[in-house]
């Protein structure tokens, strides 16, 4: 029996290992080592997110190489993932054992989660304007950005808690491709400035069918007018143009608001006459827009490559591919005159590790991704605009923005006038809050305009008693009663644990269980025996 208890609490002790991610005491925190040495050989690791596309990938080894090549002591070792939902979810389970990567792309959402454990990620304010090692520093061995020559609308997006805790890498922003042809066809002008009416409208006109139930606007069986790739964005963009609770800084929970139940009665108006659907419930938006079967696509301009009858990236056959005009306008507004687009694209954040001399070293690497080498060649992959007016405002830069059209691959005019569009409306560009648990608060955000859509198209009654048990259904799925906990020592919610904790957790509970259970059976068995004598 000592033999089992001594096994029980061994596990337990493992478990309690294990669940630490968010309670763990942590590292020291980081300070600047006053000489970078170079003497010893590191190896870091670089978490990155790419999906299929091949020229990416190439860039982030060619960065490396290069890299390495000017600091032959820093080897950088590269992990791929497909999603940066997943990145979040390895991050979390690995801060317990600290085994999280040396450098991460990642989102600030996901940042303000990881700061739940003491000094995981590095601040970065200090590292900036460090005069030998900061943003071009002395001993820095390549020609880095300095810190005024960044974006400043992009890095203060990476300032949350009180610190910088991140730089930010690519920056695009959301675009609606627009089928021109159609448009027209159906009988309308486009407008300088989508409007939500204006696209709600014409959406609906598209619906219309002949006696043989073919679509008029196509003569196809298929026509799903409008699709938004993100319904996280889509509900967040419109209440901001609104000017609607969403949320605050400290992690108050607004969204659940009569604006919000409005607009969901506009989507499932919209649904229920055929004009609108989403990526999550009928599929990515460039394959329905690029076979003639859709007539506004939302989706970043990170996917602009794939949007359009001669866009160089498809995912359906050739032979069902239509010839149509393609225009690239931004989101539609509520207010033309103050509109208002979201800023998205990758961060970089740097984990603290014991040794401060690795986090320099990781550091020198993090900065490496900002330099114009870098920054023009992944631009160029997609619809991302570099972060740094460094690389913007370079001749290579200019001269590649300014070939447009020339083919459709290097110069494919769509993704081209897609960076241009963030480029052009950066100052109208706007971040949400970030809070420990905003992450969350975006996911409810988009759920709830998924359910209301699924609902719809089950035939099932959309009214205010359905709103007000969807409000409650997303409050405790994701956490939102405001039982969180914010840097400034207020609660706020911790977000949802990754399945390997919730699994540890449960296993820690499960073994305590058997502990006290074998403890009390052993004190029953001993006050019996005394009984008897």
């Amino acid at each position: 029996m000592r033999k089992l208890i001594s096994v029980l609490l061994l596990l337990a002790v493992m478990a309690s290992m294990f669940t630490g991610c968010h309670g763990t005491k942590g590292l020291p925190a980081f300070e600047i080592p006053a000489e970078f040495d170079t003497a010893r050989n590191y190896e870091i690791t670089f978490w990155a997110k790419n999906d299929t596309n091949k020229t990416q990938t190439e860039i982030y080894a060619k960065a490396i190489a290069d890299f390495e090549a000017l600091y032959p002591n820093i080897k950088v070792n590269l992990r791929l993932y497909t999603d940066y939902g997943k990145i979040y979810n390895d991050v979390i389970t690995n801060i317990a054992t600290q085994t999280t990567p040396n450098v991460c792309i990642t989102y600030p959402d996901h940042i303000a989660t990881y700061l739940t454990g003491t000094n995981v990620v590095v601040p970065l304010d200090e590292l900036f304007v460090d005069e030998k090692y900061g943003l071009g520093g002395s001993e820095v061995k390549f020609d880095a950005p300095t810190a005024e020559e960044i974006i400043p609308k992009f890095l203060e997006e990476c300032a949350f808690s009180g610190s910088h805790y991140a730089l930010p890498y690519m920056r695009s922003t959301e675009a609606c491709y627009v089928n021109k042809t159609y448009v027209e066809k159906l009988g309308f002008t486009l407008p300088e400035t989508l409007t939500w009416d204006f696209i709600w409208e014409v959406s609906e006109a598209a619906t219309e069918k002949d006696a043989e139930e073919n679509y008029l606007v196509n003569g196809q069986k298929v026509m799903l007018p409008f699709i938004y790739k993100s319904t996280d964005n889509m509900m967040i963009s419109a209440l901001k143009q609104l000017d609607a609770g969403y949320s605050t800084d400290a992690g108050e929970i607004l969204i659940f608001n009569d604006t919000t139940k409005k607009f969901l009665m506009d989507v499932a108006e919209s649904t229920s006459k055929g004009a609108f659907t989403t990526f999550k419930i009928t599929g990515y938006p460039a394959n329905f827009l690029n076979a003639g079967q859709c007539i506004f696509a939302i989706d970043s301009t990170a996917g602009a490559t794939w949007m359009g009858s001669d866009a160089p990236l498809v995912d359906i056959a050739e032979e069902d591919i239509v010839e149509f005009e393609t225009v690239v306008m931004g989101i539609p507004q509520y207010d033309t005159e103050n509109p208002k687009m979201i800023s998205q694209g990758p961060s970089v954040c740097v984990f603290n590790k014991a040794d401060s001399q690795e986090v320099l070293a990781s550091w020198l690497f993090t900065q490496f991704l900002l330099t114009n080498e870098v920054q023009i060649a992944y631009s160029q992959t997609e619809g991302y605009v570099p972060v740094t007016s460094k690389a913007q405002e370079s001749a290579e830069y200019i001269d590649y923005m300014s070939r447009g059209g020339e083919d459709n691959d290097l110069y494919y005019d769509v993704k081209i006038k897609a960076a241009q569009l963030l480029i052009d409306n950066t100052a109208n560009t706007f971040v949400t809050p970030v809070f420990n648990g905003s992450a969350s608060l975006r996911s409810a955000a988009g759920q709830m305009i998924e359910e209301v859509t699924k609902s719809i198209r089950r035939s099932q009654t959309v009214d205010d008693a359905y709103i007000e048990e969807l409000y409650a259904d997303m409050t405790s799925l994701y956490r939102l009663d405001g039982s969180r906990q914010t840097g400034s020592g207020e609660k706020a919610e911790l977000g949802a644990l990754p399945p390997m904790a919730v699994g540890l957790i449960t296993g820690l509970v499960v073994v305590w269980g058997l502990i006290i259970t074998y403890a009390a059976t052993e004190a029953y068995k001993r006050n019996k025996k005394k009984t008897k004598n």
